[in-house]
């Protein structure tokens, strides 16, 4: 391989990286926020035709960790609902306008819910005008190597790199989810110990008093 033949590769990789943004088809989001007792929230997101949708939430905190999830098209048409879920996972082909999603806590009169969930948009930008990358040859050199060959690798390597910090995401809210029960369950023993040890002490004093008085000399000594 010659100094110029290799000169051009890099420059066309330097290229590439510098251009990769435009080629990215995936957006990833994630929010956690906290939905009171009797409320209900929702959220919008604006879509393309023909691209996908990818919601992913889950319930960190709350009695029984469970909630009511709704999805709605851009026309207002039910697209799917699940009632007292504690996570869910699901994937729609849209069309063009805005989604809403909903948690729904109504059903819940006391306990807060504590709410993780999110949005993975992929071919948003299939309908945005690119170059045409399949006929440009960077030489004869380098074995009739495309330059889309190249971006094939680097469009592979970034999506890998995008599905394992999706992964990381899910892994950290399972690990907030865990720790909030574990904390949980820490108070309430703690609590109930507490409520024990109280008891024992009264029965205990009370038993005491109770023996006591069995032995007490009640009659009155005459002078």
């Amino acid at each position: 391989m010659g100094k110029a033949a290799l000169l051009t590769l890099l420059l066309a990789a330097v290229y590439t990286v510098q251009r990769c943004g435009s080629f990215s088809q995936s957006v990833d989001n994630d929010f956690t926020f906290t939905l009171p007792a009797g409320r209900k929230e929702c959220f919008f997101q604006t879509m393309k035709k023909d691209a996908t949708l990818e919601i992913e939430y889950q319930v960190l905190d709350g009695a029984s960790l469970d909630i009511d999830f709704y999805l709605f098209s851009p026309n207002g048409d039910l697209v799917l609902s699940e009632d007292r879920q504690s996570d869910g996972v699901h994937t729609v082909e849209t069309v063009d306008g805005d989604y809403e999603f909903c948690f729904d806590n109504t059903f819940s009169r006391i306990s807060e819910k504590v709410i993780f969930f999110e949005l993975i948009l992929d071919h948003m930008n299939d309908g945005e005008e690119q170059e045409d990358w399949k006929n440009y040859v960077i030489g004869t050199d380098l074995l009739d190597m495309k330059l889309e060959d190249i971006l094939e690798t680097i469009n592979s390597v970034k999506a890998r790199l995008g599905k394992s910090l999706q992964i990381q995401t899910l892994l950290r809210a399972f690990e907030a989810r865990d720790r909030r029960i574990q904390e949980s369950n820490y108070e309430r023993v703690n609590f109930w110990s507490v409520v024990n040890l109280v008891v024992m002490v009264v029965v205990c004093v009370t038993q005491v008093y109770m023996l006591k008085s069995l032995f007490e000399d009640k009659r009155k000594s005459r002078p």
